[in-house]
C-alpha cells in the first residue's frame, strides 16, 4: 500500500482496533505498557483503558538518547514517566509509526536507564518500512509504503479520536 497526499486515507481508528487485538494477544497479567511520546503515549493511554489488564501505563521519551540530540534538543519532549518497577517487568513499547528504528533504539536505551526488564516487545500502529537499524515490531496493525520525503503523523482530536496526516518533508 502506498500513501500519497490526497490519494489514500488511512483509517486510524480501524488500525487502532487492530492494534488493540494484537496487543491483547501479547499482554499477560504482569505486562506493562509504555508509549513513546506523543503518539505512542496516546495509544498506551487508550489501550490501558480498553484492556483493563495491563496496570498503569508509562510514557517514555527518546529525547535524551537520540543520535540527533544536538540538532533536535529537548524541543516538545515530554519527560519519561514509568509508574511501575522496570526491573523484571514484561514491557510492551507502543509507537504510532515505525520508520528508521532510531527512535526505538533511543527508547530502549532510556528504558534500561530505569532498570532491567524481563522482556521488551514493540507494537506499532503503522510500520512504514525504511529501516536504518535492525529493529522490527512484534506487532504492526498495518504495513504501508510512505515515500522518504513524506511524514506520516498520528493526530488525536479533543474527543480522543485518531487520524493520520501525510505531509511532504522539506
Amino acid at each position: 500500500m502506498t500513501v500519497t497526499p490526497g490519494h489514500l486515507v488511512l483509517d486510524a481508528e480501524a488500525l487502532y482496533r487492530e492494534l488493540l487485538r494484537g496487543v491483547r494477544q501479547l499482554c499477560t497479567a504482569d505486562t506493562r505498557l509504555a508509549g513513546i511520546t506523543s503518539g505512542g503515549a496516546w495509544l498506551a493511554e487508550r489501550l490501558q483503558a480498553d484492556l483493563h489488564v495491563c496496570g498503569p501505563h508509562g510514557v517514555i521519551s527518546s529525547a535524551m538518547h537520540r543520535d540527533d540530540f544536538a540538532k533536535r534538543g529537548l524541543a516538545n519532549a515530554e519527560p519519561t514517566r514509568l509508574p511501575f518497577d522496570v526491573n523484571g517487568a514484561h514491557i510492551i513499547i507502543l509507537d504510532d509509526v515505525l520508520y528508521t528504528g532510531r527512535t526505538i533504539r533511543a527508547v530502549v536505551n532510556e528504558l534500561f536507564d530505569y532498570g532491567r526488564p524481563a522482556s521488551v516487545q514493540l507494537a506499532v500502529l503503522v510500520d512504514r518500512g525504511g529501516r536504518e537499524l535492525p529493529i522490527q515490531a512484534d506487532f504492526a496493525a498495518a504495513r504501508v509504503f510512505v515515500a522518504p520525503a513524506q511524514s506520516l503523523d498520528l493526530q488525536r482530536d479533543a474527543a480522543g479520536v485518531f487520524s493520520f496526516s501525510v505531509e511532504t518533508v522539506r
